[in-house]
């Protein structure tokens, strides 16, 4: 994307503030001195009262915006198994954790600037209607002007649109795509990456270029206002910065996209 000053500008995101209680999750710290937007658990597939506090204070130290990484009502599972809900049940859990993490930001200063899904959550987003009319319906009851964040081409965000939501497109660096320009399932060998230098690779091409090689070869287009690396996979954080590091060298600044 363009910034306000004419130069090229992207936005960096993370998953963060997934720890529970004692158990901690990744280094958030460490990636909220990299990254520009801050996925932060909403305490339904990860995180705690403790935990959302604590990281949305670091994120506004950093001047790093704040996202509801809303999930599936999933701690044992990480929120990364598909759960059977009815949509009026998914629309109150989903308001529930922009309500509570909210809370938090605005106790550190600042607020909730977009919406992200978690997980099973998200990828279910792209094909399910009912789910992602559910979604849709929770963030516009809170927030008729907050974007939304998700998979070019998701249902979901096409809902989002003609709910008069501002929709934002995520690509990943970190993950092995298909040739259809989904996400291949965690459950198949190398789906998520972890070579610092591959994922800053593929990181500055979907900057720059607005592609990412899939699977099979071949060359899939997607349009990215912001690029993720995942915050619990090892070596997150080296990946990070090298991404990082890699947009500044091609004149790429790294932008929040919901500042």
């Amino acid at each position: 994307m363009i910034g306000t000053d004419g130069t090229a500008a992207i936005d960096l995101n993370a998953d963060l503030g997934e720890g529970f209680g004692n158990w901690r999750m990744g280094d958030d710290a460490a990636l909220l001195d990299v990254v520009t937007s801050a996925n932060v658990a909403c305490g339904f597939h990860a995180g705690d009262p403790v935990t959302m506090r604590r990281t949305c204070r670091l994120a506004a130290e950093r001047g790093v915006s704040v996202g509801a990484h809303v999930g599936y009502r999933d701690l044992a599972g990480f929120g990364r198994r598909f759960v059977d809900v009815a949509p009026e049940e998914l629309a109150a859990d989903v308001l529930y954790q922009l309500g509570a993490l909210d809370a938090c930001a605005r106790a550190a200063g600042t607020c909730v600037r977009y919406v992200k899904p978690h997980g099973a959550l998200y990828n279910t987003l792209v094909h399910h209607e009912e789910q992602a009319a559910a979604v849709v319906d929770a963030v516009r009851e809170f927030d008729p002007a907050l974007p939304v964040l998700g998979l070019p081409g998701a249902v979901w965000l096409r809902l989002a649109a003609e709910a008069g939501l501002p929709v934002r497109h995520e690509a990943f660096a970190d993950r092995a795509y298909t040739p259809e320009g989904t996400l291949v399932s965690r459950r198949e060998p190398n789906a998520v990456l972890h070579d610092p230098a591959l994922i800053a690779e593929r990181g500055l091409t979907l900057a720059t270029r607005g592609e990412v090689v899939a699977v099979d070869g071949s060359v899939v287009r997607l349009r990215a206002d912001s690029i993720c690396v995942h915050g619990d996979t090892p070596g997150a954080v080296e990946a990070a910065r090298a991404l990082r590091a890699g947009l500044e060298r091609a004149g790429v600044r790294p932008r929040a996209f919901a500042a």
